[in-house]
């Protein structure tokens, strides 16, 4: 197991039972709504001091709202304040997650449909390709704001980041700062329902390791719950006879490198020259602004009790944000099956100055990576191209600088055109001009 390890002080471990969590970009309902059903109804985290921030007021009172009606209907006895001010809430913080985004939606359609325009392929246009680029060049100063008030505030905390790209965050932070950080993403679960399916099997009938890069991940291993017996002989031979509308990229993938890559064809396709053969028409940005104004409409109507409140909102969702806050807080030493840490030659086969995404063990000293060992050579290569585009992008970031921006995307594997990297960098530039600045 190789391992970062930083020994917190007394001061941050504050009291055995509870924690301070600041949670910044907490107006995000839709977010938030996971990350409050978990804390709420966590029993290792009762009585804990949870502050919402925000710096739009209205957003964040309707989360805060969200918030009280579980922890009162949970009985957590969670104390929950509010601020727009990030500064107020950081002081005595031991834990801070991040799940912030500029404008996110409306940028992002930039981000997807300015490339197509100019006649570059890409499937998402979130995390890779050109979309991914800009996506990093706005969203890593906003980060470092929250990460030099932290460095200010509450040096000893660590930082819990949700937001995308999860990779290119992750990398930064721990190159440009010494604020610990770690990332979580919930792909590798789906992953593991997707392959429980196409074994007839139960998700929870199925274990999965994995590891690689954020949303680019490998399942190393596919074992039964029960026996640990390896299904992957029983994958090749079921998926063979699956039908063929599901996931057609990633079986192709598998049947090609052998592992079965995790979180689906649009956030794999991201990172790959021939993803648009499978997810061309990429994300559907009218049908999610429909199913975000649903979704409100149904907090607005629960919270003023037009609407019981669902079932579902009163179980944990499991994502491991609770439980990493929930382990280090009471030295539980909690495997957690994924998250996105510096590498320091946890994959020894990808390069040491990168964040990659394998199972993480989290105590009070901290985040430790686990090692699976090296990748099949063919999949460290292929990950190993995405490798130097993402160190390229975040230097881009960091410095705002256009020509370091201009040779990330003229790297990435995604761009098969340099007339049209630049029409892209020239109108994509202009559109993000506003939020992109120098962190350091």
């Amino acid at each position: 197991m190789s391992s970062i390890v930083s020994t917190i002080p007394s001061s941050i471990l504050g009291s055995r039972n509870t924690a301070r969590i600041v949670f910044v970009g907490a107006g995000s309902a839709s977010f938030g709504l996971g990350m409050f059903r978990d804390l709420c109804f966590s029993e290792h985290l009762a009585g804990s001091t949870v502050v919402l921030v925000d710096t739009d007021a209205d957003a964040l009172a309707r989360s805060a709202a969200l918030a009280r009606l579980l922890n009162e209907r949970s009985g957590a006895g969670l104390v929950i304040e509010t601020t727009t001010d990030q500064r107020a809430a950081l002081p005595g913080a031991q834990f801070v997650l991040n799940a912030t985004a500029i404008d996110r939606m409306r940028l992002w359609r930039h981000d997807h449909e300015v490339p197509r325009k100019h006649g570059l392929r890409q499937t998402l246009g979130e995390n890779g390709g050109p979309g991914g680029l800009f996506f990093t060049l706005r969203t890593l100063p906003l980060v470092f704001d929250i990460v030099r008030d932290m460095e200010a505030l509450c040096p000893d905390a660590l930082l819990v980041n949700f937001s995308n790209p999860e990779s290119r965050i992750v990398l930064a932070v721990g190159k440009y700062s010494r604020i610990r950080v770690v990332g979580l993403c919930e792909g590798v679960f789906g992953s593991r329902a997707q392959v429980a399916r196409v074994l007839g099997r139960r998700d929870d009938e199925v274990d999965v390791w994995a590891a690689g890069l954020n949303h680019f991940q490998w399942l190393v291993h596919i074992r039964d719950h029960a026996t640990g017996r390896d299904l992957y002989p029983a994958l090749r031979e079921a998926e063979k006879t699956f039908d063929p509308a599901q996931a057609p990229l990633t079986r192709r993938l598998f049947r090609a490198f052998g592992l079965w890559p995790t979180c689906g064809d649009g956030h794999t396709g991201e990172f790959l020259p021939y993803g648009w053969e499978i997810d061309e028409p990429g994300y559907d940005f009218d049908g999610d602004a429909q199913r975000r104004a649903v979704f409100r409409g149904e907090v607005d109507d629960v919270l003023a009790g037009r609407m019981a409140v669902p079932d579902w909102w009163l179980t944990p969702c499991g994502e491991r944000g609770a439980a990493v806050i929930a382990a280090c807080t009471h030295n539980e030493k909690r495997f957690i099956e994924s998250g996105v840490v510096l590498n320091r030659g946890t994959i020894p086969n990808l390069p040491a100055e990168l964040a990659v995404e394998v199972p993480i063990v989290a105590d009070a000293a901290g985040v430790h990576p686990v090692s699976l060992g090296p990748l099949p050579d063919p999949i460290a290569k292929l990950l190993a191209v995405q490798a130097g585009v993402q160190q390229l992008a975040v230097e881009a970031a960091v410095h705002a600088s256009r020509s370091l921006a201009r040779e990330a995307l003229l790297i990435d594997p995604v761009v098969d055109s340099m007339s049209a990297a630049e029409a892209v960098l020239d109108e994509l530039w202009e559109i993000n001009r506003p939020y992109i600045r120098p962190c350091v």
